[in-house]
């Protein structure tokens, strides 16, 4: 199974290192966990690497950091589990949270202007780019298809929820996959002992602070918070970019952020490592900071990074410590891995979704928005289209698509161009 065997103190070194050059979002996250596990140190070999990889792969929340957990839990347990996942999410999760605070106080300044417009248009590369690999890897049948396109129309011109979406996908897949119930002769694993009692225990700690900020302060910007980062992630399926649609839609409703500063967060939280989710760690620190008194701003804002790190990643050691064996007994039959490949397929339109919101948002100063029942279209005025970002957008693009730049190298070009436009007088 493996070639040699770390100890415990031996391992902490390397899922550092991981935490602190884990750029280049999953997959550049994923190819260093196996660089470093698999092919130098021999720790855990490809097969046992690639089941891991697709259980992480059908769970909600972020399936880098997930996969780093699994990985420590095979090697040490649960305390291998709990110092892999902690230290893959804490070196991004400390930039986040100092760049959020500089987004606070410098982010309405002159030179924050063109920085911003270049990660923001970094992203709608970024967002396009993971469409279609998503995409590609997904759609593997019409039904697929169906599905993708059916959520984009739903989440882009229709008020319908992002949970009811993944919803509806999930029970269409499940009555699909009845189909082929009958063929299921994959192997029945049996459930680890104590396993339920590890998922109380994950689960009680999960929820803890979402039910002490409750009870402290109910219906407080901060319980929101809370319970809104909470049942986000346990329904992400389909990585940041598709839990961003859910994320944009609660941020609008409570007032915390403006479709600009979602676009701002989204960009610095691709200059950091880590897994792409800790920008709900930026729109928890500057949703609380803009929602708080003056004279405790600054608490407040820290408090709520902090809820939505937790909320968030804090269910990723549910899911691996307690739902392992159970994907193991379950997983593979017809029913449910239909459901989770309908669900998959409905994230791929919901990410195409997303782009076409960050586009608009971006590329024009102005438009409006058409309501009637449950339809909503959000029409742009042509005439309002900025010039400045259009460019830099189709920079993104080509730098990404046509000369394949790396994430970090494009995202310079970009700034670049963008600071460049601004030194010329173009606004």
């Amino acid at each position: 199974m493996t070639r040699t065997s770390p100890t415990l103190a031996e391992a902490l070194p390397v899922w550092l290192k991981v935490g602190v050059l884990g750029f280049g979002g999953p997959a550049g996250q994923i190819a260093l966990l196996h660089r470093e596990v698999v092919e130098t140190r021999g720790w855990v070999d490809d097969d046992a690497f690639a089941r891991a990889l697709s259980f992480c792969m059908l769970l909600p929340g972020p399936e880098a950091q997930q996969l780093a957990t699994w990985l420590g839990w095979r090697l040490h347990g649960i305390r291998g589990g709990l110092a892999a996942g902690l230290l893959f999410v804490l070196p991004g999760l400390l930039v986040i949270l100092g760049l959020s605070a500089l987004y606070v106080v410098y982010g309405r300044s002159a030179w924050a202007g063109p920085v911003l417009l270049g990660l923001k248009a970094a992203v709608v590369a970024l967002v396009v780019q993971a469409l279609a690999r998503i995409g590609q890897k997904t759609l593997k049948d019409r039904a697929g298809v169906g599905v993708a396109i059916g959520a984009f129309g739903l989440m882009a011109f229709t008020i319908l929820p992002f949970p009811l979406v993944v919803l509806a996908a999930g029970v269409l897949g499940w009555i699909l996959g009845g189909k082929g119930e009958a063929a299921a002769t994959a192997p029945v694993a049996p459930v680890r002992a104590g396993g339920a009692r590890v998922a109380m225990v994950c689960l009680a700690a999960w929820l803890a602070p979402i039910a002490l900020a409750w009870a402290i302060a109910p219906g407080s910007t901060l319980a929101w918070m809370g319970l809104t980062f909470g049942g986000l992630a346990a329904i992400s399926f389909g990585g940041a970019y598709a839990a961003l649609a859910y994320l944009g839609q609660a941020a609008a409703v409570f007032g915390w952020l403006s479709p600009t500063q979602m676009l701002d967060g989204l960009g610095l939280a691709e200059t950091t490592p880590g897994p792409l989710v800790l920008v709900f760690v930026f729109v928890g620190f500057v949703g609380a900071f803009q929602a708080a008194p003056l004279d405790s701003a600054w608490v407040m804002g820290l408090l709520g990074g902090l809820m939505a790190a937790w909320a968030t990643f804090a269910p990723s050691f549910l899911w691996i410590f307690a739902g392992g064996p159970l994907f193991e007994r379950w997983g593979r039959r017809p029913r449910p891995a239909r459901a989770l490949a309908m669900v998959s397929a409905a994230a791929v339109g919901v990410i195409g979704q997303l782009a076409l919101w960050f586009a608009i948002h971006l590329l024009f100063r102005s438009g409006q928005t058409l309501e009637a029942g449950v339809l909503r279209v959000v029409i742009p005025d042509v005439d309002a289209v900025n010039p400045g970002a259009l460019g830099v957008v189709v920079l993104a693009l080509g730098l990404t698509f046509a000369l394949r730049l790396p994430m970090l190298a494009m995202i310079a070009v970009t700034v670049g161009a963008a600071v460049l436009l601004r030194a010329i007088g173009f606004n």
